[in-house]
């Protein structure tokens, strides 16, 4: 099937304006990816004919509702290879993280025990298992980098141990790109009995992920990064983790009885969705994984490494630019500095020409810290970027060379 990737841009509206007096260049997937009609189309229908509340209703639309409601959690399982008990709906991976971190780090952690983390993770990964250290008087343990910005795997051996009792890892950097080996270290992790944790949110509009081949206890996901809309994530779980956790929240939905003596908990997944869900945001995350998988999967991942191949080599040759994060496995990343000028700098002059990237540190505080930077300008690619649009931000690259 031949890719065009001028037909696929065409079912994005936003893409079609411009910014500054000029054609809009989106290259900040990274942080959010724009929506095709398709799941905007969907999300207007539920709103229009079908909005009511789910599961509770005696009435039409309550059914109408709660059907795609449940059919949306039946789209995610089979997207990540999961069966339906195991999909939880969450606000976005932020949450899921937390939960994970509420829910078995400070039930299950101690002083003596340990969480492995990486040194490139965000923010969302980090901070949730640092408090759960300080609560349980467990330690934080940190992968380094190579030179390149991959993992240094000789030192997560090292730091595997049988004192590490979760092991939470991104599946891919937010701020450099780099593609982690997460099978290889997730199998690592649970040979050495520990609960494994991976945030996918950078993954899963780039590659399939099926978390019965990745062997892995939990896996989260935000929809606003797969064309779905905001407000709404997934986290997988391990049935008989998910069967042995807490609840996170407590209140309506989530529960079987109450009494003012006690209360019982409701049945898989619905233990962990307490109150009214994001239920337009589960259809049209749904609507987005049936217009995905409609795609060629294969022919789109070909597409992005072609934006990310052309994008570094420009960038190479680019007098007084250096890449951050150089490892050979990355996503369509294109993290940078310009010599001479701060990263907000650059970014605020690249708007002006109508090219819209991420500066700062990108909620990865501790990766720059030890990078010594204060941030980098970042360029994330998708599936509808053309290979004229990374032209198009090296021109103005060249251009905010000479402002500054």
């Amino acid at each position: 099937m031949t890719f065009d990737v001028a037909a696929l841009r065409a079912q994005f509206p936003i893409l079609n304006q411009q910014v500054n007096g000029k054609p809009l260049v989106y290259l900040d997937n990274g942080a959010t990816t724009q929506k095709p009609e398709a799941v905007l189309n969907v999300l207007e229908h539920y709103y229009r004919t079908v909005n009511s509340n789910v599961h509770r209703g005696a009435h039409h639309l309550s059914d109408l509702a709660t059907g795609q409601f449940e059919g949306a959690r039946e789209t995610v399982a089979r997207f990540l290879n999961a069966s339906r008990e195991e999909i939880l709906w969450t606000k976005g991976t932020t949450e899921s993280i937390n939960i994970i971190a509420q829910c078995i780090g400070r039930e299950r952690l101690q002083p003596g025990d340990e969480v492995l983390i990486s040194t490139s993770e965000h923010h969302a990964n980090i901070v949730p298992w640092q408090q759960a250290c300080l609560a349980t008087g467990a330690t934080l343990k940190v992968i380094p980098l190579r030179e390149d910005c991959s993992l240094d795997q000789d030192a997560f051996d090292q730091l595997l141990t049988e004192r590490t009792k979760i092991f939470a890892i991104g599946h891919a950097s937010n701020a450099l790109g780099t593609l982690n080996p997460v099978q290889e270290m997730v199998a690592k992790a649970r040979e050495a009995g520990a609960i494994t944790v991976v945030d996918g949110a950078q993954a899963v509009a780039h590659f399939p992920v099926d978390v019965q081949a990745l062997d892995v206890d939990f896996y989260a996901f935000s929809a606003h990064k797969l064309f779905g809309p905001t407000g709404i994530g997934v986290l997988y779980g391990r049935r008989e983790l998910l069967e042995a956790m807490p609840p996170y929240q407590t209140g309506g939905e989530m529960i079987e009885t109450v009494s003012f003596e006690k209360s019982t908990w409701n049945q898989l997944p619905y233990k962990f969705e307490a109150g009214t869900p994001n239920i337009a945001g589960a259809i049209g995350l749904a609507a987005a994984i049936d217009w995905f998988n409609q795609q060629d999967r294969e022919a789109l991942q070909a597409h992005e490494d072609s934006l990310l191949v052309h994008a570094t080599k420009q960038a190479e040759a680019f007098d007084g630019l250096k890449i951050i994060g150089t490892a050979a496995n990355k996503v369509s990343v294109l993290s940078f500095l310009l010599e001479g000028a701060h990263p907000a700098d650059v970014g605020m002059l690249l708007d002006k020409q109508g090219v819209a990237v991420r500066t700062g540190h990108h909620c990865t505080m501790p990766l720059m810290d030890t990078l010594g930077i204060p941030g980098t300008v970042r360029a994330s690619f998708s599936i509808y970027n053309t290979l004229d649009e990374v032209d198009r931000l090296f021109e103005a690259l060249e251009k905010v060379k000479t402002f500054l």
